[in-house]
């Protein structure tokens, strides 16, 4: 019996499909992208489902991701929201924090709230911050407030109460009231979300929730009657921004969670990969149409966290996500970003994008700026001949009109534009990856440079050289390697809750029954839409500090807590606590949360090793053509067909490996190897 598993991954520029068809004479992969088809990205998802040949009724489990939150958020294009709030908090949301980015601008602005002042309500009431009600809840005023929003043409309310992340009580009154007296209306509550303190950043969360629901929701239900319109069995999991999926329900009606949920799968896929290749610490390296995006994975652990800020820049504040995020940076340098010249005589690579239309110059859909796919084309690191595996005729001469404009700006000739464009390109990818590892503490030399995404390969050896990694891996199709990654994904969930507990006699009970708590309400939860308990697993952290400090560091924690346990986790916390900041100090240690991971597989995929071939690589051989390498200067290239390179084939560079999606481009003095996954190790030399 033959068993489908389709992944899907809507980015800012391609829609990308990984097929796994498995049944009694092995696994068959198959891969295709697609224009994305803003704003009915479905309507990209059926396209490269029809492009793979798949048809929705064969499908047994499908993940999916997209960008439709981000692009909801940073776009502007969500609903009109009413905030109700703790009577005296409703400026919570304009107050924000006072570290501003740009310090010495007097003129600084902070970022426009999401809700303005005259859709921000109150509500008489209150909870301690140990979760004892301090005022009860009055509700008189909330009739008034909802026909107040209706007026307004509000679309969906927030609910954030001070202190519900202690006692949720209230907040279920409040949310219970305007379910009933507005029937209908998309409205959610801080406590569901997340149940951990700060109450600026929680109340944004709220927000910002509420903001996308709507619109996540419409999509989402567009997505699935398409899918079962086509006969499709089941819904879709959709994959989280914790690197986990989650049911297409539970999704609609807290969409936040998904904000990164195409990069998470991108890095979770590393982590899984490098397990699978015995390389457990992965500087991981997603490069994409619009970004490129960079994550560390230490002892084959993606880290988590929710300190995750949108629109955060050297000038702007930016709006806090308070929802599990994978740990990543994230900058404007991707195949489409844009060169440009400053008004100093300066070159600039990105935050622009040309994205799919009109596209890199080269495309021929009226594209005029030069990006970083036009300057490797011109280098002849992308072949113009099998320019996105042969589907686009590559428009040299725009490319070069539009590079030679950009030269005459800078003074030198189009060839060394194009050189400049790839320097700076690398150099931008190259601090991105430093404030993931050297910045935290982290030797790169101990660690291996995983690249994935239509770009990665093209710049990984480059970025990999520069860092000094043990060596560069290239993953099989590696241009739709972030939907394999949800295909190695559980359904997953976390669960924060702010407990402060000082560690004296008793503090081991005490944050075992926090721990219980939280565990017996998500076996209910996941109960109640049908996984069974010995389906689940439970992973334990802590959130401990030094007393009074203003932020924690997270610590895994092993079995039953217990006071004889706390030592150990002390000692734990010292220890990661030194290796971030360089130091550790001789102060009382406290608990300010948990975070509980709860697991279970829903068709993981397991993967099958393949027969090791010789090391020939002749049979790939296409043949060879003139590379400028920008920094090692121009080399005869040997290039190879990747999808007929064998487990087992060896190489040394200068070399391109060319497939449909991706351009590996190999350095003189590289070593080359093809595992038996068909994962391509490089090692760094020459």
């Amino acid at each position: 019996m033959k068993t489908l598993r389709v992944a899907t991954d809507v980015g800012g520029t391609f829609t990308d499909l990984v097929a796994f068809e498995s049944g009694p004479d092995g696994v068959r992969i198959s891969s295709a992208k697609s224009d994305t088809t803003p704003p009915d990205y479905e309507t990209g998802v059926i396209k490269v489902l029809e492009k793979c040949g798949i048809d929705p009724s064969s499908i047994d489990f499908m993940a999916h991701g997209t960008t439709v939150v981000i692009n909801a958020l940073t776009e502007r294009k969500g609903v009109k929201v009413g905030l109700i709030t703790t009577e005296g908090f409703r400026d919570t949301l304009e107050i924000a924090r006072g570290n501003r980015p740009d310090f010495f601008n007097l003129h600084y602005l902070k970022p426009e709230t999401f809700v303005p002042r005259h859709l921000r309500a109150e509500v008489p009431g209150r909870m301690t911050y140990k979760g004892a009600e301090r005022q009860p809840l009055d509700l008189g005023s909330l009739p008034a407030i909802i026909e107040g929003f209706r007026a307004e043409g509000v679309e969906a309310v927030a609910i954030c109460l001070l202190h519900a992340y202690a006692n949720t009580a209230h907040e279920e009154e409040v949310l219970a009231q305007v379910r009933a007296l507005w029937p209908g209306v998309s409205a959610v509550a801080s406590h569901q979300i997340t149940r951990e303190w700060r109450e600026y950043e929680r109340t944004n969360t709220a927000v910002l929730s509420a903001y996308v629901q709507p619109v996540a929701a419409r999509y989402l239900g567009r997505l699935d009657a398409v899918l079962r319109e086509k006969g499709a069995k089941n819904s879709p999991y959709i994959m989280q921004s914790n690197c986990g999926v989650d049911s297409l329900q539970a999704t609609s009606e807290i969409p936040i969670t998904m904000v990164e949920s195409g990069p998470a799968s991108g890095f979770w896929g590393a982590a899984e990969l490098g397990k699978l290749i015995d390389e457990p610490n992965i500087l991981a390296l997603d490069i994409g149409g619009t970004t490129a995006k960079g994550s560390l994975i230490e002892g084959g652990e993606v880290r988590i966290m929710t300190d995750y800020w949108i629109e955060r820049s050297r000038k702007s504040a930016g709006y806090p996500i308070m929802v599990p995020v994978v740990d990543l940076v994230e900058i404007g340098n991707g195949g489409g970003s844009i060169a440009w010249v400053d008004d100093f005589g300066k070159l600039h690579v990105g935050p622009q994008s040309a994205g799919a239309l009109p596209g890199p110059a080269a495309y021929g859909k009226g594209g005029d700026e030069p990006t970083t796919t036009d300057a490797n084309l011109w280098l002849g690191r992308i072949n113009r001949d099998y320019f996105c595996g042969g589907e686009i005729d590559a428009d040299m001469a725009a490319a070069e009109t539009a590079l030679q404009a950009l030269g005459d700006k800078l003074g030198v000739s189009t060839t060394e534009a194009a050189q400049g464009i790839v320097r700076i390109a690398n150099s931008n990818m190259v601090n991105a990856l430093k404030l993931v590892s050297l910045n935290r503490g982290y030797d790169t030399r101990d660690f291996t440079l995983l690249a994935f995404g239509g770009g990665g390969a093209m710049h990984a050896v480059a970025l990999g050289q520069e860092l000094m990694v043990k060596k560069v891996v290239v993953p099989a199709a590696a241009s739709v390697f972030s939907a394999w990654g949800m295909m190695m994904s559980d359904l997953r969930r976390d669960y924060f809750v702010t407990q402060l507990t000082e560690l004296d006699e008793g503090a081991g009970g005490r944050i075992e029954a926090v721990f219980a708590e939280a565990e017996g309400k998500a076996q209910a939860t996941f109960e109640a839409e049908g996984v069974k308990p010995e389906q689940l697993s439970f992973i334990r952290y802590g959130k401990f500090r030094y007393q009074n400090q203003e932020h924690t560091t997270e610590v895994p924690l092993e079995g039953r807590i217990t006071d004889a346990s706390l030592q150990k986790i002390v000692e734990d916390f010292h220890g990661l606590y030194e290796k971030e900041y360089t130091y550790r100090l001789d102060s009382p240690v406290e608990m300010v949360a948990i975070h509980l991971v709860v697991r279970a597989e829903v068709g993981k995929l397991e993967m099958v090793p393949h027969e090791m071939a010789s090391e020939d690589p002749s049979a790939a051989l296409k043949g060879h053509r003139e590379v400028n390498y920008a920094l090692e200067g121009v080399h005869s290239a040997a290039i190879y067909d990747g999808d007929k390179l064998l487990p087992g084939n060896a190489f040394t560079g200068p070399a391109i490996i060319e497939d449909s999606g991706s351009t590996v481009v190999i350095h003189p003095g590289n070593r080359v190897s093809v595992d038996q996954y068909r994962n391509i190790h490089i090692e760094i030399g020459g």
